[in-house]
């Protein structure tokens, strides 16, 4: 799989996340909720992003575990 797919699959999946979140109900739980899941959602884009402009393969490894941190909180909560 190529950066440049990568990128638009993470874009595509925080739009996604988007339109999910302003679709929810209004009240407490779904605001406080969608809350968290918006960061998480668009974070990991732009995780990933900050990843491929890594000026090492530390620095790359170091910022693709932030990354999965974020996907993994998508799906634990």
């Amino acid at each position: 799989m190529s950066n440049e797919n990568l990128k638009f699959r993470t874009k595509l999946f925080a739009l996604n996340v988007i339109k999910l979140v302003e679709n929810l109900p209004r009240d407490g739980t779904s605001i406080i909720l969608g809350k968290q899941l918006l960061r998480a959602g668009t974070s990991v884009g732009a995780n990933y992003r900050a990843a491929c402009r890594s000026i090492s393969t530390a620095d790359f490894i170091s910022k693709m575990g932030t990354v999965e941190e974020e996907a993994e909180n998508l799906v634990t909560g």
